[in-house]
Protein backbone atom coordinates (compact mmCIF):
# COMPACT_ATOMS: atom_id res chain seq x y z
CA UNK A 1 0.00 0.00 0.00
CA UNK A 2 2.69 2.57 0.81
CA UNK A 3 4.39 1.59 -2.46
CA UNK A 4 1.07 2.29 -4.25
CA UNK A 5 0.53 5.95 -2.72
CA UNK A 6 4.67 6.59 -3.32
CA UNK A 7 4.11 5.84 -7.33
CA UNK A 8 0.89 7.19 -7.05
CA UNK A 9 2.25 10.65 -6.01
CA UNK A 10 5.17 10.16 -8.02
CA UNK A 11 3.56 10.03 -11.06
CA UNK A 12 0.90 12.47 -10.21
CA UNK A 13 3.79 14.99 -9.68
CA UNK A 14 5.59 14.01 -12.83
CA UNK A 15 2.14 14.39 -14.89
CA UNK A 16 1.77 17.78 -13.47
CA UNK A 17 5.27 19.03 -14.17
CA UNK A 18 5.09 17.30 -17.35
CA UNK A 19 2.35 19.17 -18.23
CA UNK A 20 3.58 22.44 -16.61
CA UNK A 21 6.52 22.35 -19.00
CA UNK A 22 4.49 21.82 -21.87
CA UNK A 23 1.89 24.52 -21.29
CA UNK A 24 4.65 27.33 -20.34
CA UNK A 25 6.47 26.31 -23.40
CA UNK A 26 3.65 26.40 -25.57
CA UNK A 27 2.67 29.79 -24.02
CA UNK A 28 5.93 31.32 -24.17
CA UNK A 29 6.05 30.17 -27.87
CA UNK A 30 3.03 31.61 -28.93
CA UNK A 31 3.27 34.97 -27.00
CA UNK A 32 6.87 35.75 -28.55
CA UNK A 33 5.47 34.57 -32.13
CA UNK A 34 3.03 37.26 -31.93
CA UNK A 35 4.78 39.67 -30.93
CA UNK A 36 7.47 38.60 -33.52
CA UNK A 37 4.04 39.01 -35.87
CA UNK A 38 3.39 42.68 -34.63
CA UNK A 39 6.84 43.65 -35.05
CA UNK A 40 6.79 42.32 -38.78
CA UNK A 41 3.50 44.25 -39.53
CA UNK A 42 4.80 47.29 -38.33
CA UNK A 43 8.38 46.82 -40.16
CA UNK A 44 5.70 46.24 -42.91
CA UNK A 45 3.86 49.85 -42.59
CA UNK A 46 6.91 51.73 -42.66
CA UNK A 47 8.37 50.03 -45.77
CA UNK A 48 5.22 50.00 -47.69
CA UNK A 49 5.42 53.71 -46.66
CA UNK A 50 8.83 54.54 -47.84
CA UNK A 51 8.65 52.11 -50.85
CA UNK A 52 5.66 54.44 -52.10
CA UNK A 53 7.27 57.18 -51.47
CA UNK A 54 10.86 56.44 -52.73
CA UNK A 55 10.29 52.85 -54.75
CA UNK A 56 13.33 50.97 -55.80
CA UNK A 57 15.28 53.85 -54.53
CA UNK A 58 14.32 53.27 -50.44
CA UNK A 59 15.11 48.85 -51.02
CA UNK A 60 18.30 48.90 -52.83
CA UNK A 61 19.68 51.18 -49.59
CA UNK A 62 18.21 48.73 -47.27
CA UNK A 63 21.06 46.80 -45.84
CA UNK A 64 20.50 42.61 -45.77
CA UNK A 65 19.82 41.84 -41.73
CA UNK A 66 16.87 40.01 -39.74
CA UNK A 67 14.81 41.04 -42.25
CA UNK A 68 14.18 40.02 -46.24
CA UNK A 69 11.98 42.63 -48.36
CA UNK A 70 10.50 41.25 -51.04
CA UNK A 71 8.70 43.42 -53.83
CA UNK A 72 6.47 41.58 -56.29
CA UNK A 73 4.43 42.92 -59.03
CA UNK A 74 1.16 42.47 -59.64
CA UNK A 75 1.75 39.11 -61.76
CA UNK A 76 3.87 37.54 -59.35
CA UNK A 77 6.93 38.54 -60.91
CA UNK A 78 9.92 39.97 -58.44
CA UNK A 79 11.05 43.25 -58.45
CA UNK A 80 13.48 43.72 -55.95
CA UNK A 81 14.46 41.32 -53.19
CA UNK A 82 17.19 42.27 -50.62
CA UNK A 83 19.01 39.08 -50.65
CA UNK A 84 18.73 37.95 -53.80
CA UNK A 85 18.59 39.27 -57.53
CA UNK A 86 14.98 39.48 -58.31
CA UNK A 87 15.68 38.41 -62.02
CA UNK A 88 16.51 34.93 -60.99
CA UNK A 89 13.55 34.26 -58.58
CA UNK A 90 11.03 32.24 -60.23
CA UNK A 91 7.68 33.85 -59.79
CA UNK A 92 5.70 34.27 -56.77
CA UNK A 93 2.04 34.86 -57.52
CA UNK A 94 1.36 31.05 -56.63
CA UNK A 95 2.18 32.08 -52.97
CA UNK A 96 -0.16 32.23 -50.34
CA UNK A 97 0.40 35.64 -48.54
CA UNK A 98 0.66 37.46 -51.96
CA UNK A 99 -2.80 35.98 -53.00
CA UNK A 100 -4.55 37.28 -50.49
CA UNK A 101 -2.44 40.92 -50.28
CA UNK A 102 -3.61 41.26 -53.82
CA UNK A 103 -7.06 40.51 -53.33
CA UNK A 104 -7.42 41.69 -49.45
CA UNK A 105 -4.65 44.13 -49.14
CA UNK A 106 -2.81 42.07 -46.41
CA UNK A 107 -1.81 38.59 -46.32
CA UNK A 108 0.37 36.24 -44.33
CA UNK A 109 1.43 33.09 -44.11
CA UNK A 110 4.27 30.31 -42.34
CA UNK A 111 6.49 27.76 -43.63
CA UNK A 112 8.96 25.02 -42.04
CA UNK A 113 11.83 23.99 -43.30
CA UNK A 114 12.31 20.14 -44.37
CA UNK A 115 13.15 19.51 -41.02
CA UNK A 116 10.92 21.24 -38.99
CA UNK A 117 13.46 23.31 -37.02
CA UNK A 118 13.21 26.52 -38.57
CA UNK A 119 9.66 28.71 -39.60
CA UNK A 120 9.55 30.99 -41.39
CA UNK A 121 6.94 34.45 -41.53
CA UNK A 122 5.75 35.87 -44.49
CA UNK A 123 3.57 39.31 -44.36
CA UNK A 124 2.41 40.94 -47.42
CA UNK A 125 0.62 44.13 -48.47
CA UNK A 126 -0.76 45.57 -51.74
CA UNK A 127 1.00 49.01 -52.45
CA UNK A 128 -1.43 51.46 -54.47
CA UNK A 129 0.18 50.60 -57.96
CA UNK A 130 -1.13 47.22 -57.33
CA UNK A 131 2.39 45.65 -56.91
CA UNK A 132 2.66 43.78 -53.30
CA UNK A 133 5.77 44.09 -50.74
CA UNK A 134 6.51 41.29 -48.65
CA UNK A 135 8.80 41.10 -45.25
CA UNK A 136 10.12 37.48 -43.85
CA UNK A 137 11.77 36.55 -41.25
CA UNK A 138 13.11 32.80 -39.96
CA UNK A 139 12.86 31.80 -36.61
CA UNK A 140 13.52 28.57 -34.61
CA UNK A 141 10.48 26.29 -34.08
CA UNK A 142 9.31 25.21 -30.34
CA UNK A 143 11.48 22.27 -30.85
CA UNK A 144 14.20 24.05 -31.07
CA UNK A 145 13.32 26.20 -27.98
CA UNK A 146 12.87 22.77 -26.41
CA UNK A 147 15.89 21.55 -27.52
CA UNK A 148 17.65 24.78 -26.37
CA UNK A 149 16.50 24.62 -22.83
CA UNK A 150 17.09 20.81 -22.65
CA UNK A 151 19.55 21.18 -20.11
CA UNK A 152 18.00 23.16 -17.66
CA UNK A 153 14.11 21.34 -17.93
CA UNK A 154 16.57 18.32 -16.99
CA UNK A 155 17.74 20.18 -14.08
CA UNK A 156 14.41 21.21 -13.14
CA UNK A 157 13.28 18.13 -13.39
CA UNK A 158 15.70 16.26 -11.93
CA UNK A 159 15.14 18.50 -8.54
CA UNK A 160 11.54 18.52 -8.95
CA UNK A 161 11.74 14.65 -9.21
CA UNK A 162 13.77 14.37 -6.55
CA UNK A 163 11.73 16.77 -4.20
CA UNK A 164 8.28 14.94 -5.21
CA UNK A 165 10.00 11.73 -4.37
CA UNK A 166 11.17 12.94 -0.58
CA UNK A 167 7.37 14.62 -0.18
CA UNK A 168 5.79 11.31 -1.72
CA UNK A 169 7.66 8.96 1.02
CA UNK A 170 6.70 11.42 3.88
CA UNK A 171 3.36 11.89 2.91
CA UNK A 172 2.47 7.96 2.34
CA UNK A 173 4.18 7.08 5.74
CA UNK A 174 2.23 10.43 7.19
CA UNK A 175 -1.21 8.58 5.30
CA UNK A 176 -0.34 4.73 6.07
CA UNK A 177 0.63 5.41 10.13
CA UNK A 178 -2.33 5.30 11.18
CA UNK A 179 -3.65 2.69 9.44
CA UNK A 180 -0.59 0.42 10.69
CA UNK A 181 -1.66 1.28 14.09
CA UNK A 182 -5.02 -0.45 13.36
CA UNK A 183 -5.78 -2.88 16.05
CA UNK A 184 -8.06 -5.62 13.97
CA UNK A 185 -8.76 -7.51 16.38
CA UNK A 186 -10.60 -4.54 18.38
CA UNK A 187 -11.80 -2.64 15.05
CA UNK A 188 -13.93 0.11 16.87
CA UNK A 189 -11.48 0.96 19.57
CA UNK A 190 -9.44 2.79 16.38
CA UNK A 191 -8.76 6.42 15.71
CA UNK A 192 -8.10 7.18 12.40
CA UNK A 193 -9.76 8.19 9.44
CA UNK A 194 -13.38 8.61 9.18
CA UNK A 195 -13.54 7.54 5.55
CA UNK A 196 -12.70 3.77 6.58
CA UNK A 197 -15.07 3.36 9.57
CA UNK A 198 -17.97 1.59 7.67
CA UNK A 199 -14.79 -0.79 6.71
CA UNK A 200 -13.71 -1.68 10.39
CA UNK A 201 -17.93 -1.68 11.25
CA UNK A 202 -17.70 -4.29 8.48
CA UNK A 203 -14.42 -6.01 10.24
CA UNK A 204 -16.25 -6.40 13.52
CA UNK A 205 -18.95 -7.89 12.16
CA UNK A 206 -16.99 -10.38 10.74
CA UNK A 207 -15.43 -11.05 13.71
CA UNK A 208 -18.20 -11.65 15.98
CA UNK A 209 -19.45 -14.07 13.36
CA UNK A 210 -15.82 -15.81 12.96
CA UNK A 211 -15.98 -16.17 16.52
CA UNK A 212 -18.96 -17.59 16.89
CA UNK A 213 -18.22 -19.92 13.64
CA UNK A 214 -14.99 -21.21 15.39
CA UNK A 215 -16.33 -21.55 18.97
CA UNK A 216 -19.25 -23.82 16.80
CA UNK A 217 -16.44 -25.78 15.39
CA UNK A 218 -14.38 -25.86 18.29
CA UNK A 219 -17.00 -27.36 20.25
CA UNK A 220 -17.96 -30.05 17.49
CA UNK A 221 -14.42 -30.59 17.52
CA UNK A 222 -14.20 -31.36 20.91
CA UNK A 223 -17.19 -33.13 21.13
CA UNK A 224 -15.67 -35.43 18.17
CA UNK A 225 -12.33 -35.91 20.20
CA UNK A 226 -14.30 -36.95 23.34
CA UNK A 227 -16.51 -39.54 21.27
CA UNK A 228 -13.42 -40.76 19.33
CA UNK A 229 -11.47 -40.89 22.97
CA UNK A 230 -13.63 -43.11 24.15
CA UNK A 231 -14.19 -45.26 22.01
CA UNK A 232 -13.43 -48.73 21.95
CA UNK A 233 -13.43 -49.24 18.00
CA UNK A 234 -10.64 -48.17 16.33
CA UNK A 235 -11.52 -45.07 14.15
CA UNK A 236 -8.92 -43.48 11.63
CA UNK A 237 -10.09 -40.14 9.03
CA UNK A 238 -8.05 -40.51 5.98
CA UNK A 239 -8.20 -37.83 3.14
CA UNK A 240 -8.54 -38.31 -0.38
CA UNK A 241 -4.38 -38.72 -0.83
CA UNK A 242 -4.74 -41.70 1.87
CA UNK A 243 -3.06 -38.88 4.18
CA UNK A 244 -4.36 -39.74 8.22
CA UNK A 245 -6.55 -36.24 9.16
CA UNK A 246 -6.97 -38.14 12.68
CA UNK A 247 -7.07 -41.30 14.56
CA UNK A 248 -8.20 -41.98 18.35
CA UNK A 249 -6.36 -44.07 20.67
CA UNK A 250 -7.68 -47.40 19.81
CA UNK A 251 -6.76 -47.09 16.35
CA UNK A 252 -3.01 -46.06 17.52
CA UNK A 253 -3.24 -49.20 19.71
CA UNK A 254 -4.16 -51.43 17.20
CA UNK A 255 -1.69 -50.36 14.32
CA UNK A 256 1.19 -49.93 16.63
CA UNK A 257 1.63 -45.61 15.87
CA UNK A 258 1.59 -42.29 18.06
CA UNK A 259 0.24 -39.30 17.49
CA UNK A 260 3.09 -38.45 15.33
CA UNK A 261 1.57 -40.21 12.60
CA UNK A 262 -0.76 -37.64 11.77
CA UNK A 263 -0.63 -35.27 8.32
CA UNK A 264 1.10 -39.06 6.93
CA UNK A 265 0.24 -41.61 4.16
CA UNK A 266 -1.20 -44.42 5.87
CA UNK A 267 0.90 -46.91 4.73
CA UNK A 268 3.54 -45.38 7.28
CA UNK A 269 1.67 -47.27 10.46
CA UNK A 270 -0.22 -49.97 8.18
CA UNK A 271 1.89 -51.64 5.12
CA UNK A 272 -0.39 -54.59 4.41
CA UNK A 273 -1.15 -55.13 0.90
CA UNK A 274 -4.57 -56.52 1.98
CA UNK A 275 -5.45 -53.85 4.07
CA UNK A 276 -4.17 -51.48 1.48
CA UNK A 277 -6.13 -52.91 -1.26
CA UNK A 278 -9.34 -52.60 0.98
CA UNK A 279 -8.99 -48.96 1.10
CA UNK A 280 -8.35 -48.67 -2.68
CA UNK A 281 -11.50 -50.52 -3.15
CA UNK A 282 -13.43 -48.63 -0.77
CA UNK A 283 -12.60 -45.84 -2.76
CA UNK A 284 -14.08 -46.78 -5.66
CA UNK A 285 -16.86 -48.84 -4.86
CA UNK A 286 -17.84 -46.86 -2.04
CA UNK A 287 -17.78 -49.77 0.95
CA UNK A 288 -15.12 -52.39 1.75
CA UNK A 289 -14.82 -54.61 4.88
CA UNK A 290 -11.36 -56.84 5.82
CA UNK A 291 -11.00 -58.63 9.09
CA UNK A 292 -7.38 -58.57 10.28
CA UNK A 293 -5.30 -60.40 13.08
CA UNK A 294 -2.89 -58.56 15.45
CA UNK A 295 -1.42 -59.73 18.31
CA UNK A 296 -4.00 -62.77 18.91
CA UNK A 297 -6.88 -60.59 18.33
CA UNK A 298 -9.52 -60.54 15.58
CA UNK A 299 -10.76 -57.13 13.97
CA UNK A 300 -13.58 -56.34 11.78
CA UNK A 301 -12.57 -53.05 9.29
CA UNK A 302 -15.16 -51.30 7.57
CA UNK A 303 -13.96 -48.73 5.45
CA UNK A 304 -16.52 -46.18 3.74
CA UNK A 305 -15.51 -43.97 0.86
CA UNK A 306 -16.51 -39.76 2.17
CA UNK A 307 -18.19 -37.47 -0.43
CA UNK A 308 -19.15 -34.05 -0.64
CA UNK A 309 -21.23 -32.51 -2.93
CA UNK A 310 -20.39 -35.51 -5.60
CA UNK A 311 -16.94 -35.33 -5.20
CA UNK A 312 -14.52 -37.91 -2.84
CA UNK A 313 -13.15 -36.17 -0.34
CA UNK A 314 -11.21 -39.06 1.77
CA UNK A 315 -12.35 -42.33 3.78
CA UNK A 316 -13.43 -43.04 6.97
CA UNK A 317 -11.79 -46.76 8.95
CA UNK A 318 -13.58 -48.59 11.55
CA UNK A 319 -11.92 -51.45 13.45
CA UNK A 320 -14.13 -53.42 15.62
CA UNK A 321 -12.58 -55.94 17.68
CA UNK A 322 -14.65 -59.76 17.49
CA UNK A 323 -12.20 -61.80 19.42
CA UNK A 324 -14.83 -62.22 21.62
CA UNK A 325 -17.61 -62.75 18.95
CA UNK A 326 -15.57 -64.83 16.76
CA UNK A 327 -14.33 -66.90 19.90
CA UNK A 328 -17.84 -67.20 20.94
CA UNK A 329 -18.63 -68.39 17.83
CA UNK A 330 -15.96 -71.47 17.44
CA UNK A 331 -17.11 -72.47 21.08
CA UNK A 332 -20.76 -72.41 20.08
CA UNK A 333 -19.14 -74.64 16.77
CA UNK A 334 -17.50 -76.73 18.94
CA UNK A 335 -19.63 -77.23 21.70
CA UNK A 336 -22.28 -78.20 18.95
CA UNK A 337 -20.21 -80.99 17.86
CA UNK A 338 -19.04 -81.96 21.21
CA UNK A 339 -22.40 -82.02 22.51
CA UNK A 340 -23.07 -83.90 19.59
CA UNK A 341 -20.80 -86.39 19.84
CA UNK A 342 -20.96 -86.89 24.21
CA UNK A 343 -24.96 -87.42 23.69
CA UNK A 344 -24.50 -89.97 20.66
CA UNK A 345 -22.23 -91.50 22.66
CA UNK A 346 -23.79 -92.80 25.66
CA UNK A 347 -26.70 -93.32 23.53
CA UNK A 348 -25.37 -95.47 20.84
CA UNK A 349 -24.01 -97.69 23.96
CA UNK A 350 -27.55 -97.69 25.26
CA UNK A 351 -29.16 -98.76 22.30
CA UNK A 352 -26.19 -101.54 21.67
CA UNK A 353 -27.35 -103.24 24.88
CA UNK A 354 -30.89 -102.93 24.67
CA UNK A 355 -31.20 -103.98 20.69
CA UNK A 356 -28.98 -106.74 22.03
CA UNK A 357 -31.66 -107.65 24.73
CA UNK A 358 -34.24 -107.31 22.51
CA UNK A 359 -33.17 -109.98 19.74
CA UNK A 360 -32.44 -112.31 22.55
CA UNK A 361 -28.83 -112.54 22.12
CA UNK A 362 -28.31 -112.08 25.81
CA UNK A 363 -27.71 -114.81 28.02
CA UNK A 364 -29.33 -114.95 31.25
CA UNK A 365 -26.62 -115.29 33.19
CA UNK A 366 -25.07 -112.00 31.31
CA UNK A 367 -28.39 -109.88 31.60
CA UNK A 368 -27.64 -108.03 34.69
CA UNK A 369 -24.10 -106.85 33.25
CA UNK A 370 -25.73 -105.23 30.95
CA UNK A 371 -28.52 -103.58 32.45
CA UNK A 372 -25.80 -102.51 34.50
CA UNK A 373 -24.21 -101.29 31.29
CA UNK A 374 -27.56 -99.11 30.05
CA UNK A 375 -28.21 -97.53 33.66
CA UNK A 376 -24.25 -96.20 33.72
CA UNK A 377 -24.87 -94.59 30.14
CA UNK A 378 -27.80 -93.59 31.46
CA UNK A 379 -26.49 -92.05 34.29
CA UNK A 380 -23.67 -90.22 32.26
CA UNK A 381 -25.79 -89.00 29.53
CA UNK A 382 -28.35 -87.47 32.53
CA UNK A 383 -24.86 -85.75 34.20
CA UNK A 384 -23.96 -84.49 30.68
CA UNK A 385 -27.47 -82.69 30.20
CA UNK A 386 -27.90 -81.71 33.99
CA UNK A 387 -24.49 -79.85 33.14
CA UNK A 388 -25.15 -78.60 29.75
CA UNK A 389 -28.35 -76.66 31.73
CA UNK A 390 -26.19 -75.51 34.32
CA UNK A 391 -23.76 -73.80 31.67
CA UNK A 392 -27.01 -72.64 29.61
CA UNK A 393 -28.55 -70.83 32.79
CA UNK A 394 -25.28 -68.98 33.55
CA UNK A 395 -24.49 -68.15 30.02
CA UNK A 396 -28.44 -66.96 29.62
CA UNK A 397 -27.51 -64.95 33.25
CA UNK A 398 -30.72 -66.60 35.00
CA UNK A 399 -31.45 -64.55 38.32
CA UNK A 400 -30.05 -67.09 41.23
CA UNK A 401 -31.01 -65.84 44.81
CA UNK A 402 -27.50 -64.33 46.65
CA UNK A 403 -27.09 -64.61 50.33
CA UNK A 404 -24.48 -64.73 52.69
CA UNK A 405 -22.68 -68.20 52.92
CA UNK A 406 -20.32 -69.36 54.93
CA UNK A 407 -17.49 -70.67 52.30
CA UNK A 408 -15.40 -72.91 55.34
CA UNK A 409 -19.06 -75.00 55.64
CA UNK A 410 -19.23 -75.33 51.86
CA UNK A 411 -15.95 -76.69 51.25
CA UNK A 412 -16.59 -79.49 54.19
CA UNK A 413 -19.69 -80.22 52.60
CA UNK A 414 -17.73 -80.25 48.93
CA UNK A 415 -14.92 -82.69 51.08
CA UNK A 416 -17.80 -85.00 52.53
CA UNK A 417 -19.63 -85.85 49.97
CA UNK A 418 -16.67 -86.94 48.26
CA UNK A 419 -15.35 -89.14 50.67
CA UNK A 420 -16.01 -92.53 49.40
CA UNK A 421 -14.66 -91.19 45.76
CA UNK A 422 -11.42 -90.28 47.74
CA UNK A 423 -11.05 -93.37 49.23
CA UNK A 424 -12.05 -95.34 46.18
CA UNK A 425 -8.92 -93.44 44.69
CA UNK A 426 -7.03 -93.48 47.39
CA UNK A 427 -6.70 -89.89 47.81
CA UNK A 428 -6.79 -87.85 51.62
CA UNK A 429 -8.98 -84.74 51.08
CA UNK A 430 -8.40 -82.34 54.03
CA UNK A 431 -10.17 -78.90 54.55
CA UNK A 432 -8.18 -76.22 56.29
CA UNK A 433 -9.09 -72.24 57.03
CA UNK A 434 -11.31 -69.65 58.81
CA UNK A 435 -15.08 -69.40 58.52
CA UNK A 436 -15.47 -66.80 56.05
CA UNK A 437 -18.86 -65.30 54.82
CA UNK A 438 -19.16 -64.00 51.53
CA UNK A 439 -22.17 -62.89 49.60
CA UNK A 440 -23.07 -65.19 46.70
CA UNK A 441 -25.21 -67.90 45.30
CA UNK A 442 -24.81 -71.24 47.42
CA UNK A 443 -25.68 -73.65 44.84
CA UNK A 444 -23.07 -72.22 42.89
CA UNK A 445 -20.54 -72.26 45.29
CA UNK A 446 -21.05 -75.83 46.07
CA UNK A 447 -21.20 -76.76 42.23
CA UNK A 448 -17.61 -74.97 42.35
CA UNK A 449 -16.25 -76.43 44.83
CA UNK A 450 -17.45 -79.92 44.25
CA UNK A 451 -16.03 -79.97 40.98
CA UNK A 452 -12.49 -78.32 41.74
CA UNK A 453 -12.30 -81.17 44.77
CA UNK A 454 -13.73 -83.83 41.87
CA UNK A 455 -11.14 -83.18 39.14
CA UNK A 456 -8.38 -82.65 42.00
CA UNK A 457 -9.48 -85.94 43.28
CA UNK A 458 -9.60 -87.86 39.86
CA UNK A 459 -6.44 -86.37 38.44
CA UNK A 460 -3.92 -87.38 41.33
CA UNK A 461 -1.88 -89.66 42.25
CA UNK A 462 -2.17 -93.01 44.00
CA UNK A 463 -1.63 -91.74 47.51
CA UNK A 464 -2.42 -88.34 46.69
CA UNK A 465 -3.57 -85.67 48.62
CA UNK A 466 -5.78 -82.95 48.68
CA UNK A 467 -5.54 -79.68 50.33
CA UNK A 468 -8.55 -77.21 50.42
CA UNK A 469 -7.69 -73.85 52.23
CA UNK A 470 -10.37 -71.47 53.26
CA UNK A 471 -9.06 -67.56 54.00
CA UNK A 472 -9.78 -63.42 54.05
CA UNK A 473 -7.85 -61.32 51.82
CA UNK A 474 -9.01 -57.67 52.49
CA UNK A 475 -12.52 -57.92 51.57
CA UNK A 476 -12.73 -61.14 49.12
CA UNK A 477 -12.99 -64.90 50.34
CA UNK A 478 -10.62 -67.21 49.21
CA UNK A 479 -10.75 -71.01 48.84
CA UNK A 480 -7.72 -72.96 47.47
CA UNK A 481 -7.99 -76.29 45.89
CA UNK A 482 -4.31 -77.74 46.15
CA UNK A 483 -3.70 -81.09 44.66
CA UNK A 484 -0.77 -83.59 44.44
CA UNK A 485 -1.64 -85.18 41.37
CA UNK A 486 -0.08 -85.35 37.80
CA UNK A 487 -0.36 -81.35 36.72
CA UNK A 488 -1.05 -79.78 33.69
CA UNK A 489 1.49 -79.04 30.98
CA UNK A 490 1.67 -74.54 30.50
CA UNK A 491 0.25 -74.89 26.42
CA UNK A 492 -3.07 -76.77 27.82
CA UNK A 493 -3.43 -74.24 31.19
CA UNK A 494 -5.20 -71.66 28.49
CA UNK A 495 -7.80 -74.31 27.39
CA UNK A 496 -8.51 -76.49 30.10
CA UNK A 497 -11.80 -73.75 31.61
CA UNK A 498 -13.24 -74.12 27.48
CA UNK A 499 -16.53 -76.45 27.23
CA UNK A 500 -15.42 -80.28 27.05
CA UNK A 501 -11.89 -79.28 26.59
CA UNK A 502 -9.64 -82.43 27.94
CA UNK A 503 -5.93 -82.65 28.69
CA UNK A 504 -6.12 -86.62 28.90
CA UNK A 505 -8.99 -87.79 26.96
CA UNK A 506 -8.55 -91.45 27.99
CA UNK A 507 -8.33 -90.46 31.74
CA UNK A 508 -11.20 -87.91 31.29
CA UNK A 509 -13.45 -91.27 30.21
CA UNK A 510 -12.45 -93.61 32.70
CA UNK A 511 -13.35 -90.94 35.71
CA UNK A 512 -16.72 -90.71 33.71
CA UNK A 513 -16.52 -86.77 33.71
CA UNK A 514 -18.48 -84.81 30.80
CA UNK A 515 -15.39 -82.44 30.17
CA UNK A 516 -17.82 -79.49 30.95
CA UNK A 517 -16.79 -79.43 35.08
CA UNK A 518 -14.33 -76.52 34.83
CA UNK A 519 -16.04 -74.91 32.21
CA UNK A 520 -19.22 -74.70 34.95
CA UNK A 521 -16.73 -73.10 37.50
CA UNK A 522 -15.18 -70.36 35.49
CA UNK A 523 -18.67 -69.48 34.54
CA UNK A 524 -19.95 -69.70 38.16
CA UNK A 525 -17.19 -67.90 39.45
CA UNK A 526 -17.85 -64.67 36.52
CA UNK A 527 -21.33 -64.84 37.59
CA UNK A 528 -20.75 -63.75 41.41
CA UNK A 529 -17.97 -61.58 40.03
CA UNK A 530 -15.29 -63.61 41.20
CA UNK A 531 -11.66 -64.32 40.07
CA UNK A 532 -9.76 -67.78 39.39
CA UNK A 533 -6.41 -68.68 38.77
CA UNK A 534 -4.37 -71.30 38.03
CA UNK A 535 -0.92 -72.55 38.62
CA UNK A 536 0.20 -76.17 37.90
CA UNK A 537 3.33 -78.03 37.46
CA UNK A 538 3.53 -81.30 35.39
CA UNK A 539 4.18 -84.19 38.14
CA UNK A 540 4.02 -82.22 40.77
CA UNK A 541 0.28 -81.14 41.11
CA UNK A 542 -2.34 -77.97 40.68
CA UNK A 543 -3.58 -75.37 42.65
CA UNK A 544 -6.43 -73.60 41.65
CA UNK A 545 -7.46 -70.62 43.58
CA UNK A 546 -10.96 -68.70 43.65
CA UNK A 547 -11.78 -65.00 44.83
CA UNK A 548 -15.31 -63.98 45.62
Amino acid sequence: MTKKIFWSIMIAAGTVLAASLIVIMGCLYSYFSDVQGKQLEDELSLAVAAVERNGKEYLEKVQPGQYRLTWVAGNGEVLYDTLSHGESMENHGDRLEIREALLNRAGKSSRYSTTLLERTLYYAQRLEDGSVLRISVSGATVWVLVLGMIQPILIVLFIALILSGVLAGRISQHIMEPLNRLDLEKPLENDTYEEIAPLLNRINKQHKQIAMQVSELQKKSDEFAQITQGMMEGLVLLNEKNIIISINPAALKLFHADDSCKGKDFLTIERSHAVSRAIHDAFLKGHNEIRLERVGKEYQIHINRIESNGSLIGAVILAFDITEAACAERIRREFTANVSHELKTPLQSIMGSAELIENGLVKPEDMPRFVGHIRTEAERLVTLIEDIIRLSRLDEGSEMPFENVDLYEVAAEAAAELEDTAAAANVKVTVAGEKVNVKGVRQLLAETLYNLCDNAIKYNKDGGTVEVIVSRQEDHGVVTVKDSGIGISPEYQARVFERFYRVDKSRSKESGGTGLGLSIVKHAVQYMNGKIDLRSTPGEGTEIQISI
